[in-house]
């Protein structure tokens, strides 16, 4: 037994080691390159570090609802659309969405994150926003979170029907 145990410690030993050198001897391409992948991570999940100053307000059915946006190329894009009236419907029982005239330039940017309530997201497939009045648990990458619904989130549960909503920001 005492052989037997020895043994495997021995094992464990060179296979920790013949890691450790393989790190130790990887190329510097490999290593920008696993930078580059971690920074473009970092910078496709909302954080609160990349919450800008600027928000927006959607009027609609004499409600006001306030959101602060994130900085990323999407947001900015679609900042530089408004003002924005637009058409809203609702999607699956959990979100509100609202095909856009000009598609956003997502910049491959994606969220990782599932969506949560007060999302106000863009989908780049289909060119959309969407608002997010219930969390969601099975949404796809292919979200790109443009903020989050500051006051207000609850008004968009009970709406049944289409509605029309003006887009602005708010100085």
């Amino acid at each position: 037994m005492k052989k037997l145990l020895g043994l495997a410690i021995l094992v464990m030993s060179f296979a920790l080691a013949a890691c450790s050198s393989n790190d130790n001897n990887s190329s510097e391409t490999d290593r920008d390159h696993n930078t580059s992948d971690n920074s473009n991570r970092a910078q496709e999940e909302p954080t609160e570090d990349s919450l800008s100053d600027i928000r927006i307000k959607l009027s609609f059915n004499k409600e006001e609802v306030l959101v602060r946006m994130y900085d990323n190329p999407a947001s900015r894009d679609f900042l530089a659309q408004l003002p924005l009236t637009v058409t809203f419907e609702d999607y699956v029982g959990k979100e509100k969405i609202s095909i856009l005239q000009k598609k956003l330039a997502a910049d491959n940017l994606q969220s990782e994150n599932q969506p949560k309530k007060g999302d106000f997201a863009y989908f780049s497939p289909w060119g959309n926003l969407a608002i997010f009045y219930k969390g969601i648990e099975d949404a796809t990458n292919d979200l790109v979170i443009l903020g989050q619904i500051e006051s207000g989130k609850e008004k968009f549960e009970n709406i049944q029907s289409d509605f029309t909503v003006s887009i602005e920001k708010v100085d």
